[in-house]
């Protein structure tokens, strides 16, 4: 039997525009804070690294509390949508102030600043907004096509956002006057851009009624339970721990993809090269989404598909290899290519995979935690991305690297290489081996073929 639809094209387009929200905060973040902070504010890059560790001390935690409350929110704008609307107002102003550190602050001053606002930014504001933006998967279609076309309407508009970013960022900064005022600027003009788009994508949907969610089943009882509670029910389901685990290997992956620009930099002696690397990452990725909900249609289900991708991803990152240590670019550009296009299809149907892992908690447990699910998309992001920009600083600060020195020493530049060529091979091989593992779609229909036969009886 065909599923009911529960969407319009526009509502799928304008749903997935809010990942051009997201990624002016985190491809910004991601790629360029580092290189500010060391080369233009003048900070160590491992003590800047040290602070980002810390931080993540205070994620797990806002994460869990904040999918709590959202599946505990009743507003006229529904569970999520609220969360995600006015969670990016602080979002904006604290991505400014990440690039705004005062030049006329003491070292520790600067450094107190940057914590501040950088802990806010990933513990707070984007953690509500991104797991109540992650959330509206589950609530506002439950079409497992509709959702998986989500999620390549999402990661189109995310990956085309982070290409522009990685693309035009460093021409943009130059042009502005390429000192501190300038990266302030740009971040203003990204934080608008990023809140005027989030606020249209929150509008552009709306959010099922609860009876509709559970099955046609009348509203029960407000449940109540605990933060701790909320964290059992998410440890009890073995698919949130992959899930949790692939994405924080996503986000080491694209960190030290972003970490790119000292590579090119030092090492290739041509920083304009990282603005052609991120077409070749980007591209690909955006090719496969759009084949990604056809494909999971052919191959009946998203577990086939996500583990052929990455296989592919892993022969293509161990080809970037050869081709680095050869020295031949156009080689280096072409698999790299190819081993995006092997990531696109996770990329694609990954919030599919959630809601199913929902689903899961749901069948085995007999809660919907929707919005304490998709916590795992926050957490990933910010542990993965944050531990990803930390180490980057930690490596670079144990090879000798100094951002102000005009030459390196071979110690910093042989990092760079490690760096960029083998972390990305090591953390694909780890993500391949989760998701061998990951088949929580055949576990939601056995699960439903046994309730089936007790109902039967």
């Amino acid at each position: 039997m065909e599923e009911k639809k529960y969407l319009k094209w526009y509502n799928k387009v304008g749903y997935g525009s809010g990942d051009i929200a997201g990624n002016v905060v985190y491809a910004f973040l991601t790629s360029f804070v580092m290189v500010y902070l060391t080369d233009t504010v003048g900070l160590a890059s491992g003590i800047v690294g040290t602070l980002i560790a810390v931080s993540k001390l205070f994620d797990g935690f806002t994460d869990v509390f904040f999918g709590s409350l959202i599946d505990k929110t009743h507003s006229r704008l529904g569970k999520a949508r609220p969360w995600m609307i006015y969670g990016y107002i602080g979002c904006a102003i604290t991505l400014v102030a990440c690039f705004a550190v005062p030049a006329s602050m003491g070292k520790a001053a600067q450094y107190t600043w940057f914590f501040i606002a950088y802990t806010l930014l990933n513990g707070v504001f984007y953690t509500a907004n991104n797991i109540a933006y992650s959330a509206l998967t589950s609530l506002i279609t439950k079409n497992s096509k509709e959702r998986v076309q989500m999620g390549s309407y999402r990661f189109i508009f995310a990956f085309s956002t982070s290409l522009l970013i990685q693309t035009i960022t460093v021409g943009f900064v130059d042009w502005c006057g390429g000192d501190a005022a300038a990266w302030r600027l740009v971040a203003i003009i990204y934080a608008i851009v990023g809140l005027v788009v989030n606020t249209i994508s929150g509008l552009s949907v709306k959010e099922l009624p609860e009876e509709e969610l559970n099955d046609g089943e009348p509203k029960k009882t407000e449940e109540k339970y605990s933060l701790v509670q909320a964290f059992k029910l998410l440890i009890k389901n073995k698919y949130y721990i992959m899930i949790c685990g692939t994405y924080i290997l996503q986000q080491l992956y694209s960190a030290m993809i972003g970490a790119g620009l000292f590579y090119m930099t030092w090492v290739l002696k041509n920083k304009n090269l990282f603005g052609q690397f991120a077409w070749a990452v980007n591209i690909p990725l955006i090719i496969a989404l759009i084949f990604t909900p056809t494909l999971v249609g052919k191959w009946k289900g998203m577990y086939k598909l996500n583990l052929r991708g990455y296989i592919i991803a892993v022969i293509g990152r161990a080809l970037v290899v050869v081709a680095g240590y050869i020295g031949s670019i156009p080689l280096m550009l072409a698999f790299t290519a190819l081993a995006a296009l092997g990531q696109g299809p996770w990329q694609g149907d990954m919030n599919a995979v959630i809601a199913s892992c929902s689903e899961y908690t749901y069948l085995t447990q007999g809660k919907r935690v929707d919005g304490t699910m998709y916590s795992c998309t926050s957490l990933g992001v910010k542990i993965g991305g944050g531990i990803g920009t930390a180490v980057v600083g930690w490596l670079l600060e144990l090879s000798g690297y100094k951002g102000t020195m005009a030459v390196q020493p071979q110690s910093a530049l042989d990092m760079m290489q490690f760096m960029y060529l083998w972390l990305p091979l090591i953390f694909d091989i780890l993500i391949l081996l989760i998701l061998s593992r990951m088949n929580v779609e055949a576990a939601n229909e056995k699960l439903k073929a046994e309730r089936g036969m007790c109902a039967g009886e």
